[in-house]
């Protein structure tokens, strides 16, 4: 968890908009594992960052998709 804070906490500190989307899959030890697209956007330009997710969503079909054993 240590880890995921230190990726994630520098966008928080700057106080940029940041998020992560679904973007694909891992194979791991104990399956697959999701992997996120995280999206950092500049200062009060939120709308360019979900239009990008979005954009990004229409795209691809990643956000229907469940690793192996959560379906």
């Amino acid at each position: 968890m240590y880890l995921s804070d230190i990726y994630t906490i520098a966008t928080n500190l700057a106080g940029l908009p940041g998020m992560s989307i679904p973007a694909g899959f891992v194979a791991g030890s104990k399956g697959d594992m999701p992997v996120g697209l995280q999206i950092i956007g500049n200062y009060f330009d939120e709308s360019r960052l979900l239009n990008v997710a979005h954009q990004y969503q229409q795209e691809t079909d990643w956000h229907t998709r469940a690793p192996q054993g959560f379906e």
